[in-house]
């Protein structure tokens, strides 16, 4: 067998919260046939199989019974264009952000405003990555994966993964797919994303008044560098809340009480509200208890300032939550995977 197995591995380089747990066993695929080695060796010792990618979206709050399987196969091709839509395949493995420049470097659009998100491609669809008006549903054009309970393999389609926010079929189904391949349909001719003011404001500061999707994905850049820690530098895996939708009717109450409120109307008629501005209204900007806290600049974040536990995070969080239930009414639901 070419996988190459651990026990008792640390989980610390695995994933940005730098929480320290460990995994049964361990070992990292970089192709199928090592996905099928690691999948048969699960089978075989009575083990679940727990895929990582770039450990972005993931809170351990304990040591991990389960074979887990870091997903490290790289390669990125162009397969087919015709006029002007190009479609693109990435390997699992690959890192996000790299692969975006890559796009960009190629002279194509529709990743930019993806800019600068941790992780990798095959996670990607899984929470239906998303920021400034943009998600990776938006442009997927198709999947590979391997299905678990049959051993084969399958190709889904873009309606096939039932993308919703920061929600897909994967999430759904937690180890019934690997994720192998992912397929995103891009343009030589940009169609921009303008539509939230910071990207605007920060084009407008440089005096770009035609941009191109490279100049987006340097403004998003710059805006995401300047609002989020660097989880090589602070421990931490970005927004750990989602955006509660709620109904029209409790939007308008509460902004009646609270008439900075912000709030986006969806098509469906409830209303998205924005989990950093209640959290930092709640008081909890900036809140830290030893090594655990929430981001001076970014409320949505929670960090481990060193020796955090993955418990004490998971803690705050609840207190978090409990806090901004009895406030405003609102229950928020956690982004990350908690294991």
């Amino acid at each position: 067998m070419n996988l190459r197995v651990d026990t008792w591995r640390s989980l610390k380089p695995f994933n940005t919260f730098a929480v320290e747990q460990r995994a049964r066993l361990f070992a990292e695929a970089n192709d199928d046939a090592e996905v099928r080695q690691a999948l048969a060796l699960a089978t075989r010792h009575d083990l679940p199989l727990l895929v990582l990618g770039g450990g972005s979206n993931l809170l351990l709050t304990r040591d991990v019974e389960a074979l887990v399987l870091r997903m490290a196969s790289r390669g990125k091709r162009i397969v087919a264009e015709q006029d002007g839509s190009v479609l693109v395949e990435a390997e699992a493995g690959e890192p996000w952000h790299p692969f975006v420049l890559w796009t960009l470097q190629q002279g194509l659009a529709g990743l930019e405003n993806l800019s600068l998100i941790p992780g990798t491609v095959g996670a990607s669809p899984i929470q239906n990555i998303g920021a400034y008006g943009v998600e990776i549903g938006d442009v997927l054009a198709g999947i590979t994966a391997l299905d678990c309970e049959t051993g084969a393999l399958r190709d889904f389609s873009q309606a096939e993964c039932a993308f919703g926010y920061r929600d897909s079929l994967f999430k759904r189904q937690p180890g019934r797919y690997v994720i192998l391949r992912v397929r995103v349909r891009l343009q030589r001719q940009a169609s921009l994303h303008l539509e939230y003011g910071p990207i605007r404001q920060r084009l407008a500061e440089q005096g770009i008044i035609a941009p191109t999707a490279l100049d987006v994905s340097q403004a998003v850049c710059a805006i995401r560098r300047e609002k989020l820690p660097d989880p090589s530098e602070l421990g931490n895996a970005g927004s750990f809340f989602k955006n509660p939708l709620v109904s029209a009717e409790l939007a308008e109450r509460l902004r009646a009480a609270h008439p900075g409120l912000v709030a986006y109307p969806q098509a469906d008629g409830q209303v998205k509200l924005a989990a950093g501005w209640l959290i930092e209204r709640a008081g909890w900007k900036g809140y830290r208890e030893g090594d655990v806290g929430v981001h001076r600049l970014q409320a949505l974040v929670l960090v481990n300032y060193g020796q955090a536990t993955g418990a004490q995070l998971l803690q705050l969080a609840q207190r978090i939550q409990s806090d901004i239930a009895s406030r405003f009414g609102v229950a928020l639901e956690i982004e990350p995977n908690v294991i």
